[in-house]
């Protein structure tokens, strides 16, 4: 190991690794759960989303209508949610299956 190589904190075991190990683990979106719109494609975190039908949202007495874009959604784990920002609206779960991969 030379001294000026750059480590990597891998929080899922708590180990500090070499950024070729990084590249040679699978990530969370790898072990298994993948996220797919309502056309079928897959999504993955950075992706930017347009809405397929108008959603109202509950607690904002906001409705989101069909074709906006969403911008740099982040995977959740489940494989039927994204998280996203909208305008203010923080903490945003939108439900796979309304949305379509730009």
């Amino acid at each position: 190991m030379s001294g000026d190589e750059d480590y990597i904190y891998d929080e899922a075991t708590g180990e500090w690794i070499s950024p070729a190990e990084a590249a040679a683990r699978p990530t969370a979106a790898d072990g298994g759960v993948e996220v797919r719109d309502a056309v079928g494609n897959v999504l993955a975190d950075g992706d930017q989303v347009t809405l397929i039908k108008d959603l109202k949202v509950k607690g904002a007495n906001q409705t989101l209508k069909r074709g906006t874009l969403i911008k740099s959604i982040r995977l959740t784990g489940d494989p039927q949610e994204i998280d996203c920002r909208h305008d203010g609206i923080k903490g945003l779960v939108l439900r796979a299956e309304f949305v379509k991969k730009r």
